[in-house]
Parts: structure tokens; sequence; C-alpha cells
């Protein structure tokens, strides 16, 4: 898992500002509050002590931000017990899904989806659209996401016109990707189009030098839609915050 952590430490300040703060790299996002886009890593083997913690803590708290962090647990074994004992409490823990070159497993579309890269910012907005739906957010879609998400390995599904889903492969690092934002408009579930995404999307991200994809699903439900694309659980990661 350390390999992912570091690919995540890389990535992570894309679009951000940092600030390293003890043994944790705090990013802050330039344009938005919202927890997700601001959380800590820590390094590797990190054992903080509570003046660490406190001055993460003041350095978020500071930018009127959350507190919070997300890591990989068998990078950082030491590093949760000693946030719980600062009172930060656990949001969610998930399991880390990887999928090598030799792993992947093709899951055709229905006959009816057609997966393929977008080909416009209009068609950029509209996905961005119904994965922030799919996900409970708003449908509204900045031009700041739309050039964000241009920058990525992307791919569509759509029906007709229709654009039904979709998700995200970010920058490739040392052979390894994430995939991100699998997502699929509600009344096209249960038809096999996630998985197809996923498989579809990690061929390409294959193609292009990845030799690892990984991913963390919400939820042990949608974990077994990867399974079909060939994905199996690696690690573990955690997202803890102080309120």
């Amino acid at each position: 898992m350390s390999a992912l952590q570091a690919y995540v430490r890389a990535t992570a300040p894309i679009g951000r500002d940092t600030e390293r703060i003890g043994p944790f790299l705090a990013t802050f996002a330039k344009d938005s509050a919202h927890p997700m886009e601001n959380y800590a890593i820590p390094d590797d083997g990190a054992k903080p002590s509570p003046a660490e913690i406190a001055l993460l803590i003041s350095a978020y708290r500071q930018r009127d931000l959350l507190p919070r962090l997300e890591f990989f647990t068998d990078a950082a074994p030491d590093v949760e017990a000693a946030l719980v004992a600062a009172e930060f409490t656990l949001e969610r823990r998930v399991p880390v899904m990887t999928c090598g070159t030799e792993d992947l497993v093709d899951c055709g579309a229905p006959e009816h989806i057609q997966l393929r890269e977008p080909s416009s910012d209009d068609e950029f907005r509209r996905l961005r659209s119904v994965q922030n739906v799919a996900f409970g957010e708003s449908p509204d879609v900045s031009d700041a996401d739309v050039e964000r998400n241009r920058n990525y390995l992307t791919v569509l599904a759509e029906h007709g016109e229709t654009i039904v889903g979709g998700g995200i492969a970010l920058d490739i690092v040392s052979g390894a990707t994430e995939i991100v934002g699998i997502a699929v408009a509600a009344e096209h579930r249960g038809q096999g189009i996630a998985a197809a995404i996923t498989a579809h999307l990690t061929r390409l991200a294959h193609e292009r030098g990845a030799r690892t994809a990984f991913l963390t699903p919400g939820d042990v439900g949608i974990g077994t839609v990867y399974r079909r694309a060939g994905y199996r659980v690696a690690g573990e990661c955690v997202h803890l915050s102080l309120s």
C-alpha cells in the first residue's frame, strides 16, 4: 500500500495549496471548502505527537476548514489511534481495490449503451452533472469543474444522445492511476453499465501506461460491481475528521 499512498501524496497537491506539518502533508483546495477536497495525508510509518496533531488542526481551523485526513492504514498503522486520542472521529472505513494489467476482466456494455471519451466541453459538463446527481449533489457544474475534468482520461456512457453515466482515471504516476467518479443515472442502474464503464476506463488507463489502477468503493455493495471488472481488495482507507 505504500506505493499507492505515494501516488496519492504525489497527486493530491495538484491544483491545491500544500503545507508540511510534522509528518503530514496538508492540502487545501484553492476554490472550495468542501471537506473531500481539503485533507491531510500522513507520511509512511508516521507516529505523530500530540503537538504535531495540534499544529495540523490549527492549520485547517485558521482557514475555516474542517480538520480532516484520508490515508491507507497499512502505510501508516499508528496514525488512526493517535488521531482518535486527539478526538478525531472516523467518517468511514472503505476497502482499497486494485486491478493490474493481468487482472482486468472485460465487461461489455448493454447493446443500447455506447462507451466513449467526451469530445466537447458540453459533454464534459453533462457528464459531470450526471455524476453529481448520482452522488447526491447539485446538478450544477462550473466552468472550473469542466476545465479540471478535461485534464483527465474520461469515459462516458450514452443511450442515444443522453449521457447516462461515466468515470474518470486520474493522472498516471509511477505506473499507477486512481479510478474515480464511476456513476450511473438512477433510472439506468442494474444493467451492468457501471461494471462496463469501469472495465473500459481501466483498459484505456492500462493502454496509456498504468500498470495498476485502484479505487475506493463507497460501500461493500458497489465493490461487487468492481469485482466483475477484475478488481480485488488490497487494503483499506480511512477518513477521519475533527468537528
